[in-house]
């Protein structure tokens, strides 16, 4: 049964979408002020990882102590009744806010579900704005912007993730659609060699690294041309890639 919690008398707070840097930035190079000033007043946090959150929240200069914050951890497989218990201080009458280890929550995120529930118990949901690695590096990239899919994280066997690379680069193809994607650290220089085998010459290939930190680095070329080059240092470093096939 999918019966929302019982609404108190008062007015219920909001679900906030916090932003957080993607890098070693202070707040002020990733988030805009008024976004800050929202943040700020937050008491009630519901989180991906409870440290990770924590050395957020001090980058975000947060004003209340850190260890008097209300901070839980969204477990990976909430049920119900774990999302209702994590929204109650919003049915107090409190602002909670959702927070991913990086970038923005609830995109390529399990904090979707929280927002789901959060719709369904009459609980505002306000995103704020900030950084998206999805998007940065679609922006970044210079592929097809109006149509495009993210596929998280490809098969780790070679030969299901080879197939999957011919899938999605047919797909990409036939509707013109950029596919994004990313892999662990630690496997990036395998994932982009498996790029240069499996994909044609002609498509375009984007590697998105470490954006907005020190070392970013975002470039698109052929396959064709990436074979010509020396790799891009991936290994142990944040990446997205990003492939839009040839039109035949």
């Amino acid at each position: 049964m999918n019966t929302p919690p019982t609404h108190p008398a008062h007015a219920p707070g909001r679900l906030l979408l916090v932003p957080v840097s993607l890098s070693e930035q202070d707040w002020p190079g990733f988030l805009p002020a008024q976004a800050w000033q929202e943040v700020s007043h937050i008491r009630h946090f519901v989180v991906e990882t409870p440290k990770a959150a924590r050395a957020q929240l001090k980058r975000l200069a947060h004003p209340g102590p850190i260890a008097e914050l209300d901070i839980q951890a969204l477990p990976a497989e909430a049920g119900q009744d774990a999302l209702d218990a994590l929204l109650r201080p919003a049915l107090a009458g409190h602002d909670i806010g959702l927070m991913s280890d990086a970038g923005c929550p609830a995109v390529a995120d399990p904090g979707a579900r929280l927002v789901a529930r959060a719709h369904e118990a009459g609980i505002r949901v306000t995103p704020l704005v900030g950084p998206s690695s999805i998007l940065l590096a679609l922006m970044g990239s210079g592929l097809n912007g109006q149509s495009f899919a993210f596929n998280g994280y490809l098969p780790v066997q070679d030969g299901a993730r080879d197939t999957a690379l011919r899938t999605l680069e047919d797909e990409s193809r036939r509707l013109s659609r950029t596919q994004i994607f990313i892999e662990t650290p630690y496997r990036n220089e395998r994932l982009f060699a498996a790029l240069l085998k499996v994909c044609r010459p002609d498509t375009r290939l984007c590697v998105a690294r470490n954006l907005t930190g020190s070392g970013e680095f975002i470039l698109t070329r052929s396959i064709a041309q990436w074979r010509k080059h020396t790799p891009p240092e991936l290994a142990r470093q944040p990446a997205l890639f990003l492939l839009l096939g040839a039109d035949r």
